[in-house]
């Protein structure tokens, strides 16, 4: 098995600043602040919300996740489940229309040892892939290379997710919504 080590992650991890202007909790805080664009929010239903990856690893790379602040996948409710794996269907289909990957990667960094930043709040990420989208850039050189701006991504994913039936636009930098 090849491994692919990536020591410069250990700084955004260990960061001493992190998310100063928010009190609690990053994903409690940023959907009631109802600054979506700025906040990178996408989407909204009832029980969860859909937020571009700040530092993602690829273009398009958002977090599904539900509004319930819990760490524990056991803890959501039926309601909540339902709601959250609606909106990450949402969210294939939106990724699919607006940047055409070839695949992709998708899942929940759950407790303290799994490597994610923010283990209190449980999220899925999904990662658009396409083929070849690793080169030696990342594996050897120590740099990511990140081909489209976060908000050029916001608009072409915001502007997917409008599209969707069921949708709700009030403008262009609020979240749509999936009541």
């Amino acid at each position: 098995m090849e491994q692919v080590f990536a020591p410069w992650r250990i700084e955004w991890i260990r960061r001493d600043e992190k998310n100063a202007d928010v009190e609690d909790c990053v994903f409690c805080e940023f959907p009631e602040q109802h600054d979506d664009r700025e906040n990178l929010l996408v989407a909204r239903s009832e029980h969860a919300f859909v937020m571009l990856n700040n530092y993602p690893y690829n273009p398009g790379h958002v977090m599904v996740i539900p509004r319930a602040h819990t760490g524990d996948y056991g803890e959501l409710e039926d309601e909540q489940l339902l709601d959250h794996a609606r909106l990450k269907q949402r969210t294939f289909d939106a990724l699919e229309d607006a940047l055409e990957p070839d695949g992709f990667n998708a899942g929940l960094n759950l407790g303290d040892g799994a490597g994610g930043s923010i283990d209190d709040h449980l999220h899925t990420h999904v990662v658009p892939r396409w083929e070849g989208d690793t080169n030696f850039m990342p594996v050897i050189s120590d740099t990511a290379v990140i081909v489209e701006a976060l908000e050029d991504t916001y608009d072409n994913l915001h502007e997917a997710f409008a599209a969707q039936d069921g949708a709700v636009v009030s403008d262009a930098d609020s979240a749509v919504v999936f009541e």
